[in-house]
Parts: structure tokens; C-alpha cells; sequence
């Protein structure tokens, strides 16, 4: 599995997020073609090496037009302030992908959606200062089209820096993280206070919220290529930067159990119940007698499943059994590799399942139904024709 991973040790923002996407491998002629689809012309972009404390990366410049960062009058008054509904039409009246588009907007929404709870609003009303800006569009955008470039199975990140200290921004000072970014990171892990400045935006936090299908420090890939992402920063011991890694991960064999504990049900309906799970797919479906409360007798049913089948699993359980709860747990799978052969005997073919280790052949068996057809139509004990056929496979191998 082709896995993109956020180290996010020093927060994120848009323009690092472009410059980490420039930077792992994204054509930035591709991007910026993409980029025109928009049909904003209210900016132009620089894409230039800088370094952080030794290490070097892509910085991103989006400039707008009679406007530069330090001024912050200058970009009150010359660009207006936009709300979902304007930032709807721009994205999807672009001749942007289906997919870019509904991504960038995914990213827009979550921003939309801090805002009108940070500032009790409904969602357009709300008039985006900073995030309704041509520079903030482009960063949005371009992660949407930079994710989308890289044909990647996953997203997964660290937990975020935020930074510690106060902002300036069109509401006055705030303190950091601001309150949108709060709003955004609920329920993803987060650091506070490691670097000296707002380490994380409102827009960096939706990128990453919305692209993230895993938080997690302790991560386990071959790394095929490394990016950095350069932030306006340079204060501090920890480079202001965003380093992004692209890795294979070697998919595990994993499967769910279900189980539910039953004490009122008739005994005869279990043989029923256990056939329907295994035709909806389940791997191994099994009984185990335990003891409830109060002493009484009841029956634990184990389904081992792939969780593509879950919803279905459930379906049946619940009305198929009388429990009205279960639980649920993941396990990892570790099997041998497994190939069927035949083997000619006297009293007819008969398929053999064969395991290795390591490609060294070292369990086989003739397969019962086999056998039980045989035996059933030459009336042979079916205990003598096992030992017979498993004579004839010694033989052989």
C-alpha cells in the first residue's frame, strides 16, 4: 500500500503543504497548470529553495496582486471577503476534475464549519477573512490537486504542533492556536507549545483533517521519497518546516471477530444461523459454552469476517439470534501458503490440500468430501479409505 505520511513537528500550514508537495515529487508546472483552471488572475506564485536551521525545502509564495503579506491594510482593502457560497461558485465553475473539485470543497467546509461555531454563525454567513483570500484558494486548491497527483492508497500524519503565543488577524489578537484550528484538530491528537509562533493554520489544520485517515507517531513503511515544505518562520530551535514522506507498507492479513453471548435461545436454530453467516462469507464461525450470570448455561458465537462483509454479519446476528448486543475486535491472520493437487488412487481422483513454510511443503491432507463421496458410493469405511489414500500421498511425496 502506497502511503503518504504527514510529520507534522512543526505544524502545518498551506503554502508548507504546497512546497512539501513540490518538493516529495509533484510537477510544479502540472500544478500550476491546474492552478489556472480557477480563473482567478489575482495572483502569481514563487517556488523557490530556502533553508530552516540546515535543512533545506520548497518554499511557496502565493502574491497577490498590490498586496504583500506584511501589509495587512492593504489586503483589507483590496480583497474582499468571500463566503462559502462565493468559493462554491469559483470551484466548481472551474475547469478543475470532479474529484478536485469535491476535495477542495471538503477542505473549504470543515474551515466553514469552525468558523461559523468559533463565531456563532450559521455556515454562509460566514465571510471568510483569511480563508477567503486568493491565497488561501490556492492553497486549498492545490492540495487538493497535488493529493490527487500522487496516487497515493492512504493519508496518515503525526500529531499536530500548533505553536504557542498571540496572532494578528481581522478579529483582532487571538491566542494561538486560533480558535478556528481548535475547532478543526477536535478528536486528532495535538502539541502545544513546542515552537515559539502559530505553528498550525486554520487552513493547514483542514488539509490535514481532511486528508488524514490515521493519526499515529509510531509508523512503519519503506520510505521511497522525502519532502520538505518551508514555512515563513525562522525562529525558535525547530526548523519551521513540514516534512512529508511517501512509503510502501506491507498490508496485513487482518480480519474482525464478532462475538455475542446467548442464553435464551432454542439450540436447533444455531445450525441454521451458523450456515447463513458462512454463505454471506464469514471465515470460521464458532460455538463455546460459557457460564452467564447467576450461574447460567449459555453460548458464546464467534464470526471471523473480512470487514467489507461486516454490515451483513451484523444483519444476521441481530435477527437471526436473540442477542441484542455484541462486540467487536480486530485480529491479524497469519497462515500458511496453501495450494490443492490431485492424486490418482484406485478408488478414484481425490484432491489434496497442501501447506508450506517458507516454500517447504510441510503439512497435506485428502480433502474429506472427497472421500466421504467415495466412500458413500463403494461402501468402503471411510476411516480405511483415509488411511489408504494418506498412504498413497506418503508414497508419492
Amino acid at each position: 500500500m502506497r502511503v503518504l505520511y504527514y510529520d507534522c513537528f512543526s505544524g502545518i500550514s498551506g503554502d508548507m503543504n504546497l512546497g512539501a508537495m513540490i518538493d516529495l515529487g509533484v510537477d510544479e508546472n502540472y500544478l500550476l497548470e491546474e492552478l489556472s483552471r480557477l480563473n482567478l488572475n489575482e495572483y502569481t506564485i514563487e517556488i523557490n529553495k530556502e533553508e530552516r536551521k540546515g535543512i533545506t525545502g520548497t518554499k511557496v509564495n502565493v502574491i497577490l496582486q498590490d498586496y504583500h503579506h506584511h501589509d495587512t491594510h492593504n489586503h483589507e482593502e483590496h480583497h474582499h471577503h468571500r463566503n462559502l457560497r462565493d468559493i462554491e461558485e469559483i470551484v466548481y465553475s472551474s475547469g478543475l476534475n470532479e474529484d478536485v473539485k469535491n476535495l477542495s470543497m471538503k477542505i473549504f467546509k470543515k474551515v466553514a464549519e469552525a468558523e461559523a461555531k468559533v463565531h456563532g454563525k450559521s455556515l454562509y454567513e460566514v465571510h471568510f477573512h483569511e480563508v477567503g483570500a486568493v491565497d488561501s484558494i490556492v492553497d486549498i486548491v492545490g492540495a487538493a490537486i497535488c493529493f490527487e497527483f500522487l496516487k497515493v492508497d492512504k493519508v496518515a500524519a503525526s500529531s499536530i504542533e500548533l505553536g504557542k503565543g498571540f496572532i494578528k488577524c481581522a478579529h483582532g489578537i487571538l491566542p494561538v492556536p486560533a480558535p478556528a484550528t481548535t475547532e478543526i484538530l477536535k478528536g486528532i491528537p495535538v502539541k502545544l507549545g513546542n515552537v515559539p509562533f502559530e505553528a498550525t493554520t486554520p487552513t493547514g489544520a483542514a488539509i490535514i483533517a481532511a486528508l488524514s485517515e490515521e493519526f499515529i507517531d509510531d509508523v512503519d513503511f519503506k520510505i521511497d521519497k522525502i519532502g520538505y515544505g518551508v514555512g515563513h518562520k525562522d525562529q525558535g530551535d525547530i526548523p519551521d518546516v513540514l516534512r512529508v514522506f511517501i512509503g510502501e507498507v506491507q498490508e496485513k492479513n487482518s480480519d474482525y471477530i464478532i462475538e455475542c453471548n446467548i442464553d435464551d435461545m432454542n439450540p436447533e436454530i444455531y445450525s441454521y444461523v451458523i450456515d447463513k453467516l458462512f454463505e454471506a462469507g464469514a471465515s470460521d464461525v464458532y460455538l463455546t459454552p460459557i457460564t452467564m450470570k447467576k450461574g447460567r448455561p449459555g453460548v458464546m458465537l464467534s464470526v471471523l469476517y473480512e470487514e467489507k462483509i461486516e454490515d451483513e454479519i451484523k444483519k444476521i446476528i441481530f435477527r437471526e439470534t436473540t442477542t441484542i448486543g455484541m462486540r467487536k475486535y480486530k485480529v491479524e491472520k497469519q497462515c500458511l501458503e496453501r495450494e490443492t493437487t490431485y492424486v490418482d488412487t484406485p478408488y478414484g481422483e481425490v484432491k489434496v490440500k497442501n501447506s508450506y513454510l517458507h516454500g517447504e511443503k510441510i503439512k497435506f491432507k485428502p480433502e474429506y468430501e472427497d472421500l466421504k463421496k467415495i466412500a458413500e458410493e463403494k461402501n468402503i469405511p471411510l476411516i480405511k479409505l483415509y488411511n489408504d489414500v494418506l498412504n498413497i500421498i506418503n508414497r508419492i511425496h
